[in-house]
């Protein structure tokens, strides 16, 4: 395809041939050149296109008897060198292009000016090799010849080549576009259809006017000097017209001008020498060309730039109005937490590391009184429930500005008003704000009623304690001494049932008596103040083990084999832990099958701040579907198994473990059993020294 285009092109050129050397005023096959190598520039057969373009010019030689076939082929090369170089320089320069690596259009004035300079080295290398051509065949050297080939030349290029980028990337999205030549169609027939009359009339004026112009300036046989006059038509169709309406117009124009030279009229008619006529009138052509180019590009990189102006304009309006939304949200937001934080019952303040208060609410203000002002009055402060006055260094919140971990304390607040004080549980936290300073939130929590409330079920218990255990104490003595008597008395049937009742009159106080225990453990470890002190866990699980196995022996019964990990300390209620250990300790004893020897394996490790405790046992299990229900108020897994319990000893562990904020869970031994993990808060004094014991089994 592109060889017939060529050769149409040579033979066009030949019909422009002037003078006596019959060299053609115009050469469109230098543009069809450069159009056919950059579109050809990833082809596998490059060779055959180098092949090809000289053997189309010799081929033409046939129709136009000149020059010479050896000649002719000499040309030829000259054509492909100056097409190829054009390509590479293209390429170099801007590979953003159609045919140079890319698959723009030109749509930028640096794309301009690259497409120029490679025009024109390439035009130079092909003049150079064609007046060589010359030389070699005719044997003169005629540089008036080479100022001809480098002029319509660089013409030729820029007027055929620059419409074949625009065609070319045209045609390489034309698919991604349009998808066929229908839709093609019906995109142009809505744009026709959206485009206002007036622009359409518009369109026709400039085309008409300058086509007619053009024609009477070059048709005129009075020679007048209109040739560049004629230029602001040029402008004009640049700055009102689309890119390609003016390339169009570039090669109408550019037919006109020639025509009308070679016959004879316009105003490079009067110039006698016909080669510096066909200089003047490529030079114009050059000039026509570039400067139309140089507007539209300009236009249309201002169109574009405008644009992405309008673009980000809109899209700061967006953001703008988003960021105005985004204010009125924190806005609103923060009023909510104002609002929060002033309606809550806990006192609430941010202390700076200067010692300001910050941010505080009314409750704050409330429950701390005037008690910041010790030297005001010895009789009100902050004290330790023990009556003591807290210090400077004892407040919590210059702990938390100091790095260290503050637990929850219970504090005695004496103002006037309230001479008796008011219990606040404070909590110190460190708060780490952006700029890497450090504040401290305080948070105040009345517990005077929980106080109340728990001395209250304290003294309940005692109550319980003695009005039930006493008459259960009765009943159990009368019980015994009854049957005691009942004993020594002869063998009768009567005595025997008599004898069988006082027995199960025992076993029912004894179940009373663990039921009202089990009750009472469970209301101090819901209810009981909690005293957290650094304990040695390992230390804690050998008493157990020990008092365990010294209690199977008492009895009789197997003696339980221990096998102990090392167990970092924790920090936790002393009283508590032994409970909830025993607990567990006791359960995995109970809950082992008859004539098994029990054995159990503990294990600890720490866990960031806490520490993960491990019972695993021998036992017989847990029931599938029982794991979490077993922690629930009086559920007995195993009530019609033999195993005697009031249900309330697991309940006590997971409200022990939960009061100190760790977990509880069950799940079943690999090697049978069960296994128990909990765990617990890690000591505070890590740098403490604190003898772990190495692992143990007990007994051999």
């Amino acid at each position: 395809m592109f060889a017939l285009a060529y050769s149409a092109a040579v033979l066009l050129g030949r019909q422009t041939a002037v003078g006596p050397d019959g060299v053609g005023l115009a050469w469109p096959a230098a543009g069809v050149s450069a159009v056919w190598f950059c579109a050809q520039r990833r082809a596998r057969a490059r060779w055959a296109d180098v092949v090809a373009l000289p053997a189309a010019l010799v081929a033409t030689t046939a129709v136009t008897t000149t020059p010479a076939p050896n000649v002719a082929l000499g040309f030829g090369i000259a054509g492909v060198t100056q097409a190829m170089v054009f390509s590479r320089l293209l390429s170099w320069w801007r590979p953003n292009l159609w045919g140079a690596g890319g698959t723009e259009p030109l749509h930028r004035s640096r794309d301009l000016w690259g497409f120029l300079g490679a025009a024109v080295g390439a035009s130079f290398c092909g003049a150079g090799l064609g007046v060589a051509n010359e030389r070699i065949f005719y044997g003169s050297l005629d540089w008036t010849h080479f100022t001809l080939y480098l002029t319509r030349h660089t013409a030729s290029i820029l007027i055929f080549g620059s419409a074949g980028v625009l065609a070319g990337s045209a045609l390489a999205g034309f698919r991604d576009r349009h998808g066929s030549v229908g839709g093609w169609w019906r995109h142009h027939m809505r744009t026709l259809a959206g485009t206002p009359p007036w622009r359409i009339a518009e369109y026709l004026v400039i085309v008409a006017g300058t086509t007619c112009a053009y024609m009477i300036g070059f048709g005129n046989a009075a020679h007048l000097p209109l040739a560049f006059p004629l230029l602001s038509w040029t402008v004009l169709v640049a700055i009102r017209l689309s890119t390609p309406f003016l390339l169009l117009h570039n090669t109408v124009i550019a037919g006109i001008a020639v025509h009308y030279t070679i016959a004879g009229t316009g105003p490079f008619a009067r110039v006698a020498d016909p080669l510096t006529q066909g200089i003047l009138v490529q030079l114009f052509l050059v000039l026509v060309t570039v400067v139309g180019l140089a507007l539209a590009l300009a236009r249309d990189e201002r169109n574009v730039l405008l644009a992405e102006l309008a673009a980000e304009k809109a899209e700061l309006a967006r953001e703008k109005t988003e960021l105005a939304a985004q204010q009125m949200l924190a806005a609103a937001h923060a009023d909510l937490l104002a609002a929060i934080i002033d309606s809550m019952a806990d006192g609430l303040a941010v202390i700076e590391p200067d010692g300001r208060v910050s941010l505080r609410n009314p409750a704050f203000g409330q429950l701390l009184g005037g008690s910041g002002h010790p030297e005001a009055d010895s009789r009100f402060g902050l004290f330790r429930l023990d009556g003591t006055r807290y210090g400077d260094d004892d407040l919590g919140y210059l702990r938390a500005l100091a790095r260290h971990d503050v637990p929850e304390r219970d504090a005695l607040i004496r103002r006037p008003g309230t001479p008796d004080g008011r219990i606040v549980r404070t909590t110190a936290t460190p708060l780490l704000r952006r700029d890497g300073t450090r504040s401290t939130v305080v948070l105040l929590h009345d517990v005077t009623a929980e106080r109340r409330h728990r001395d209250e079920l304290t003294n309940f218990a005692g109550v319980i304690a003695h009005d039930l255990l006493n008459p259960l104490a009765s009943v159990d003595g009368w019980t015994t001494a009854a049957a005691d008597a009942l004993s020594d008395l002869p063998a009768h049937p009567s005595l025997d049932q008599a004898l069988a009742d006082l027995t199960r009159s025992g076993r029912a106080a004894a179940r009373m008596r663990g039921l009202i225990d089990g009750l009472l453990a469970y209301a101090t470890a819901r209810e009981a103040a909690l005293a957290p002190a650094p304990v040695d866990l390992a230390g804690v699980v050998a008493d157990i083990a020990e008092a365990r196995t010294d209690a199977a022996g008492a009895v009789g019964a197997l003696e339980p084999r221990f096998t102990i990990g090392e167990l970092p300390p924790v920090q936790v209620d002393p009283v508590l832990l032994r409970q909830l250990l025993d607990n567990l300790i006791g359960n995995a004893i109970k809950y082992t099958a008859a004539g098994t020897r029990p054995a159990l394996t503990i294990t600890a490790h720490r866990d960031g701040n806490m520490v993960e405790i491990r019972i695993a046992d021998n036992g017989i299990g847990i029931p599938k579907g029982q794991h979490d229900a077993i922690f629930g108020n009086f559920h007995r897994a195993h009530g019609d198994s033999g195993y005697h319990g009031t249900g309330l000893g697991l309940a006590i562990c997971k409200r022990i473990v939960e009061r100190h904020h760790g977990t509880i869970t069950a799940t079943d031994n690999p090697d049978g059993g069960s296994c128990f993990i909990l765990s617990l808060p890690a000591a505070l004094d890590t740098a403490a020294p604190t003898v772990l014991r190495p692992r143990m089994t007990l007994p051999q």
